[in-house]
């Protein structure tokens, strides 16, 4: 094969699925980039790690149509330190690749296409579109309490299932990690009637969060029981999925805590993390008493000493004091937009509920901590 392809093109490619390829790999192929220039000038680029496989199309002169494999790291580093706005050129024959830029030439090992792994995806019944934004939305707000025990595979990933609301059937997504539960409901998308319940794993959540920051229309999403595939145009994103049962989360969604808090997410965010400046990996704790429009934030470290602010929030009910972990009450905290958002609370050993009004999308659940 032989090709010549702008600089940056290349660069943004490889960018996309250098990323799928694990440092380190016992299957030697793997560690590559598969890299096959068509006929039509077209530079196709595909990775996996047996989980999840990125396919990449790029625009490039093709001389000799062909492919090979070489080591996606290397060549990815190699595209960095190249002059900006330089031709590349590839030329691979006989077990080794050509790369030429300007005076820069380097030689690389290449292995056979044919002994490139490549996901079978079979059929993928359900297919639906959403758009770019919905669904960074619904992994920003999410993604934070997926859980990263092993033990729990099942919890590593983003649940997505469909429900009847009341009237209107609704997507829904959610994660947990036992101590905090975050849930997104939407409308449900065309064509997603019928969808089984899924688990997606957390590095396809990642690979696809940063192939959406470059995306401005629709996503199309097609999925199966075992498998899902995201097609972002240039790029086609395939995962297998987490084969296990979600446990039933909403048995944990608090209905009846009546005291509630309504507070400005910004400054409540903001007095937890300065209050939470001396806590210590052991005492995450930070204990919020509350009184009559009044809530106290404290932090007691045996290490480091105390810190204490107020925090000024619309509060009815009878005081108490509770305690929670303030990185997690921060995570939950840094994903809500608006003036006011509300706090649902029962007792110091109750979960509490946090949402922006009984209308928003994103609700969160979180598990009181001993202070």
């Amino acid at each position: 094969m032989k090709a010549t392809i702008e600089r940056a093109t290349l660069l943004k490619g490889l960018s996309h699925v250098q990323s799928v390829v694990e440092r380190r790999n016992t299957i030697p192929i793997l560690s590559n980039v598969l890299i096959d220039a068509t006929a039509d000038g077209q530079l196709k680029l595909m990775a996996t790690d047996l989980d999840l496989q990125i396919n990449e199309s790029v625009a490039a002169a093709v001389d000799t149509p062909g492919a090979t494999t070489v080591s996606a790291h290397t060549l990815f580093d190699i595209a960095r330190k190249l002059p900006e706005g330089s031709q590349v050129s590839l030329a691979a024959a006989e077990g080794k690749m050509t790369i030429m830029a300007g005076r820069a030439r380097f030689q690389l090992g290449t292995l056979p296409r044919d002994d490139f792994p490549v996901i079978a995806e079979g059929e993928l019944p359900v297919s639906f579109e959403l758009p770019a934004e919905t669904l960074k939305q619904i992994i920003d707000k999410t993604r934070f309490a997926i859980s990263t025990e092993e033990t729990r595979y099942y919890l590593n990933g983003i649940f997505w299932h469909v429900a009847d609301d009341g009237a209107q059937p609704v997507l829904k997504a959610a994660a947990t990690d036992g101590h905090r539960l975050a849930r997104v409901t939407l409308p449900r998308p065309d064509g997603a009637e019928g969808m089984p319940d899924i688990i997606i794993p957390r590095k396809c959540v990642a690979e696809l969060r940063k192939l959406l920051d470059e995306i401005d229309g629709s996503v199309g999403v097609s999925l199966s029981s075992s498998k899902i595939r995201f097609d972002l145009g240039q790029a086609l994103l395939t995962s297998k999925l987490i084969d296990g049962t979600f446990p039933d989360y909403s048995r944990v969604i608090p209905t009846g805590n009546d005291k509630i808090l309504k507070i400005d997410p910004r400054s409540f965010e903001e007095g937890v993390d300065r209050v939470s400046t001396i806590a210590t990996e052991k005492t995450r704790a930070v204990k919020m008493a509350l009184d009559r429009d009044k809530i106290t934030l404290s932090v007691t470290s045996p290490e480091n000493g105390t810190a204490a602010e107020e925090v000024p929030g619309d509060y009815a009910a009878s005081g108490f004091e509770i305690g929670f972990n303030s990185r997690y009450l921060l995570d939950i905290l840094g994903q809500m937009e608006g003036d006011t958002i509300e706090v649902h609370l029962a007792d110091a050993s109750a979960p509490t509920l946090i949402r922006e009004n009984d209308k928003s999308p994103a609700l969160y659940v979180l598990m009181p901590m001993r202070v």
